[in-house]
């Protein structure tokens, strides 16, 4: 048992709340159950093992590499209860995405599950890099953990950089207890709870939605090795979770899966879907073909939010209330939202803007970027976040983000999600992308990515499209592909998209 006399100041308050918990099972993961006080002391002892001779790390970045369960979220914690700045990398990125990390946080310590070891070994030595294995213990124990303040840096997480290289995200450990404790009050997380984590633990969606408020809630967490949508429905089955948040591609994947049971195994999963109390989805736009069939599978309406990487969540469909499809909701409890046209006024209130946000949940910085956290900021303090949207009485609903969703053709601004959305209700598309590509004569030109289930005829496609929508917004090309190109929350990457029309 690890000394009882350390002290905690924040990591979200996370360790103070786990002590009203201690005996409760936390996490679940490869069939063995985790108590909260399993989680405070074992972080504990992984923070003297990161401190080494130091008595604060003083914001030192640490990498990890860890396989999502215990071992991930103990990391996480004895990273900020040491004093540093935690740096989760991707485990299914090349090295060379890797070491862009490594290099831009410049972390002298790397903490990894023992099959990644072999990867960062040879390049530790070279960069004298501090190289630890998850199950190594401290060789002392120090009486006392560093008091750190609320406005410490806590967390990098890094952008897709579809546009540019990957930047570096910086939230305090202010930033990350107000996006926690803001989806505690609007989602009305409780200690009764049981989740289940199936996303990326390198993105915020993870991090902080599932990971960070079931245990700040006192809930219990359960990981999976690895994504299966069989196993995943059997946890369903068990009655164990009443919770789950997932991105579009997961629930199209269930979907699929659903549809090979018999009438028998989907009546039962019905049944087990209607004991939960709450399923979201996010991260990505929500086909509403996907949203209405749920609904059908589970009885529940999706709840869709709207958040990013600098912000965590800042829209949220109501707990209780009227769930709009193709809306992402109202502004979340503290969090100030405003659209805002091409000279930064306030846009008129029947026309689409940019989202701008405001409140303790928004970042502190681009990690070594100053001219960019500027430039993403207005004079009077708004973040930017190059998302537009329009408010439709009273909820917001996504167009799509400035560079690559809102296509400029022919003088007319072109949403490509509204495009996406009539395109996925013709019975033989399967999925598609919309983008616009440059054009002399147009400025861009509209086309789309289809992945079908059977034969199309894209001239039979394009007369059908007609009749649905404004024949400027209609795609003037198609190309069937077999995939399309995501990333790893498995979001469409547009700019790979457009790519394949050169």
């Amino acid at each position: 048992m690890v000394a009882p006399d350390y002290f905690y100041k924040t990591m979200y308050k996370c360790v103070e709340q786990a002590e009203k918990f201690s005996e409760k099972t936390a996490i679940i993961f490869d069939e063995k159950s985790y108590t909260y006080q399993m989680l405070i002391d074992s972080s504990a002892s992984m923070a003297y093992h990161l401190l080494d001779v130091r008595n604060d790390l003083q914001e030192e970045r640490v990498a990890y590499m860890v396989d999502p369960g215990f071992d991930y979220v103990k990391v996480q914690w004895a990273i900020w209860r040491a004093g540093g700045v935690a740096v989760p990398l991707c485990l299914t990125y090349p090295f060379p995405s890797l070491q862009y990390v490594l290099e831009d946080t410049e972390a002298k310590i790397v903490v990894v599950s023992p099959q990644y070891k072999s990867m960062f070994e040879e390049y530790a030595v070279q960069h004298g890099i501090r190289l630890i294995e998850t199950h190594e213990s401290p060789s002392t124990i120090k009486n006392n953990l560093p008091i750190v303040s609320d406005d410490r840096r806590a967390m990098i997480l890094y952008t897709s950089g579809t546009t540019s290289l990957p930047k570096g995200v910086v939230t305090t450990h202010e930033n990350i207890q107000t996006q926690v404790s803001t989806l505690i009050e609007a989602w009305q997380w409780t200690s009764a709870d049981s989740t289940i984590c199936v996303l990326p633990l390198h993105h915020v969606h993870g991090i902080i939605n599932v990971i960070g408020c079931s245990l700040y809630a006192g809930a219990t967490c359960e990981f999976m090795s690895s994504f299966s949508a069989e196993v995943l429905f059997s946890r369903f089955l068990s009655g164990a979770i009443n919770v789950f948040m997932a991105v579009p591609t997961i629930y199209f994947k269930l979907i699929s899966h659903w549809e090979t049971l018999n009438d028998q195994q989907k009546a039962e999963a019905k049944d087990a879907f209607q004991q939960f109390r709450l399923m979201v989805c996010g991260s990505a736009a929500l086909p509403v073909s996907i949203l209405e069939k749920w609904e059908v599978i589970s009885g529940h309406t999706l709840l869709e939010r709207y958040g990013m990487t600098e912000i965590g969540m800042a829209i949220s469909n109501p707990y209780i209330g009227q769930r709009r499809a193709g809306h992402v909701g109202i502004a979340l409890p503290g969090v100030s939202v405003r659209l805002v046209d091409e000279k930064n006024q306030s846009a008129a209130s029947d026309q689409p803007g940019e989202i701008q946000i405001k409140g303790k949940n928004v970042f502190l910085e681009y990690w070594k970027r100053a001219d960019a956290t500027k430039e993403s900021f207005t004079e009077d303090g708004w973040f930017k976040t190059g998302d537009v949207a329009l408010l439709d009485e009273g909820y917001y609903r996504i167009l799509g983000r400035n560079s690559v969703d809102i296509i400029k053709s022919g003088g007319y601004k072109i949403s490509a999600l509204e495009i996406e959305e009539v395109l996925r209700t013709y019975a033989a598309i399967a999925d598609c992308a919309v983008v616009g590509i440059d054009n002399d004569e147009w400025g861009e030109l509209v086309v789309a990515a289809i992945v079908i289930k059977e034969h199309v005829d894209t001239s039979e496609l394009n007369m059908w499209m007609r009749t649905q929508m404004a024949a400027y917004k209609t795609p003037r090309v198609y190309k069937i592909v077999d995939e399309l190109p995501r990333n790893a929350m498995g979001k469409v990457v547009k700019n790979d998209v457009k790519k394949l029309f050169i």
